[in-house]
């Protein structure tokens, strides 16, 4: 199993959208809420040159938004 790490707002529809399926599919994963937590947000930056969430890491690969067709592919669902 691929190690999943997401970066997300509590207030953030997508980051909730994506949790969710997470969560439905069994799939363990890290959740960083960059709002409060500062050195994971420049983090995220790092990764991705950008502030936009959520940022779902799943082992190697960085998908930017919810993107749940790529996100299945990745986890082999």
């Amino acid at each position: 199993m691929k190690e999943v790490t997401i970066y997300s707002t509590p207030t953030c529809q997508f980051c909730n959208m994506a949790k969710a399926y997470l969560k439905e599919n069994n799939i363990p994963f890290t959740d960083y809420n960059v709002a409060e937590n500062v050195e994971k947000r420049m983090e995220m930056v790092e990764l991705t040159g950008q502030m936009g969430v959520p940022v779902i890491k799943i082992g190697d690969e960085i998908i930017i938004g919810f993107n749940q067709p790529r996100i299945a592919e990745l986890l082999g669902l």
